[in-house]
Order: structure tokens, then sequence, then C-alpha cells
């Protein structure tokens, strides 16, 4: 258990590893599905991600930059922990009433 929290366990990584279960995306992208993230945060964290070999960072060398994110296999086997964190999250907001996106209390 301490493995995998120490890979995923850190704020924001969880959310970004969701985002890219879904697909590719541009840093941009990701940024406007994540409003409540600092680019400085964000950036980091893709760079964390990218150095424990769960995301891949394709850059195209093109100008302006055209840069994706994606996961890689190892990123993408966690795609079955991070539904059931999904399902489990849904199933406690309709428990407690919590409202989706709003912080935990």
């Amino acid at each position: 258990m301490e493995l995998a929290v120490d890979v995923i366990g850190a704020k924001w990584r969880p959310v970004i590893l969701a985002h890219l279960k879904e697909g590719v995306h541009r840093y941009g992208e990701l940024r406007r599905r994540m409003p409540g993230v600092s680019e400085k945060m964000l950036t980091q964290r893709l760079r964390e991600l990218e150095a424990d070999g769960l995301v891949a960072r394709d850059d195209h060398g093109t100008n302006p930059p055209h840069v994706e994110y994606r996961l890689t296999e190892e990123g993408l086997s966690l795609a079955p922990v991070l539904q059931a964190l999904y399902d489990w999250g849904i199933a406690r907001a309709a428990r407690t009433g919590a409202v989706v996106g709003e912080p935990a209390r």
C-alpha cells in the first residue's frame, strides 16, 4: 500500500492520471480541465509522473511548441485503480450529500 500511495498519492497526481486515462492531452488541455492547479504545480507533477515512468511527454519539435502527454503502459496499468477511486468517490458523494467538484470537508 505504501508504494502505491507514494506513486499516486501526491496532490494532483491522481487527477492528472485520471485525465490522461481518457487519452492524450496537451498541457493547455490539462490546465483547462484542472483550474485549481497552478501552472508551476502542474508542470512539477507532470515531470514527476514522467520520471516515475507513468506519463510520457511527446514533443513534436514544432514552433509554437506542440507537446502532448499520455500514459505509458505502466500508467495504463493504473486505470482500474483510478476507476475504483472515482466510483468510490461518486458513491460517497451520494451517501454524504457532498457536491462533486467541491473540496472535501
